[in-house]
C-alpha cells in the first residue's frame, strides 16, 4: 500500500489517515507531498491525487484508490477487523463512533481559530465564545469516555483506538495554542503527545523543510 499525504507539520487530515495505517498494522509505503509549493497546481491533477481531486490523504492498494480519512480507517477496519481500531464493549463502541464522527464533521470555529503546527507555539491566543464552547465540548467528552471506559489505559476507551485518531490532531491544536485544559483533558492530551506513533509524526514534521508562511501566524 502507499499513503500518499501533505506537510506532517500542518496537514491534519493526514495525520489522521497516517496513524490509521499504523494501527492496521499493514506495511505501507509513504509519499509526502508538499501542499501549497510552486508545483501544488500540477500535482494535484496527477494520477497520484486526482480521484480525490487533490485532497490529502490518499491511500493506494494496487489501482484501488481510498480517499478521506474515515473512508481510509473503515477500509483498513474491514481488512483487519474493527476490534483492531474500536472498543469491544458495544456500548464504548457506539460512543467511541460517535464520538470519532462528531469530530470528522464539527468544530470549525476550534479549527478556524487554532492552528496545528508542530513546530510553532502561538501565544496569546484569545478564544471567542464558539470556539470556547468547542473546547468545552471536547473537554467534556474526553471525560465521559475516560470516566466510563478509560481504565486502566491512558486513552479514551482504555486503548488506543480509532477515537484517539480521530482526535490526534486536536491534541496538536491544543499544544500549538498553549489552550488551558483540565487536569483530566490535560493527561489525556499528554498520552497522545508521548504515544510513540505521534512522536514519529512529530518528528518527521519538524524535520520538513517546508515552511507555508501563511500557516505559521494565528490567524
Amino acid at each position: 500500500m502507499k499513503l500518499v499525504i501533505g506537510n506532517k507539520n500542518y496537514s491534519t487530515w493526514s495525520l489522521r489517515g497516517w496513524l490509521a495505517v499504523k494501527q492496521s498494522g499493514l506495511a505501507f509505503d509513504e509519499i509526502v507531498i508538499p501542499l501549497y509549493d510552486a508545483n501544488w497546481a500540477q500535482m494535484k491533477r496527477t494520477p497520484l491525487l486526482a480521484p480525490s481531486l487533490g485532497k490529502v490523504p490518499i491511500l493506494w492498494e494496487g489501482d484501488r484508490a481510498v480517499w478521506d480519512s474515515t473512508a481510509i480507517l473503515d477500509f483498513l477496519a474491514d481488512r483487519v477487523g474493527q476490534d483492531r481500531f474500536w472498543p469491544l464493549d458495544q456500548t464504548a463502541r457506539a460512543m467511541a463512533r460517535s464520538m470519532a464522527a462528531e469530530m470528522h464533521s464539527g468544530y470549525l470555529p476550534l479549527r478556524r481559530q487554532c492552528r496545528m503546527n508542530f513546530r510553532t507555539r502561538f501565544a496569546g491566543i484569545e478564544l471567542d465564545a464558539e470556539a470556547r464552547g468547542n473546547v468545552d465540548r471536547i473537554v467534556q467528552l474526553w471525560t465521559d469516555a475516560r470516566t466510563r471506559f478509560g481504565a486502566p489505559g491512558a486513552f479514551l476507551f482504555g486503548a488506543f483506538s480509532a477515537a484517539d485518531i480521530a482526535f490526534a490532531p486536536v491534541v496538536g491544536r491544543f499544544v500549538a495554542n498553549g489552550i488551558h485544559l483540565p487536569d483530566v483533558a490535560a493527561m489525556y492530551v499528554r498520552a497522545i503527545w508521548e504515544h510513540e506513533w505521534m512522536r514519529e509524526w512529530i518528528a518527521g514534521a519538524q524535520a520538513e523543510p517546508w515552511v507555508i508562511e501563511k500557516f505559521e501566524k494565528s490567524p
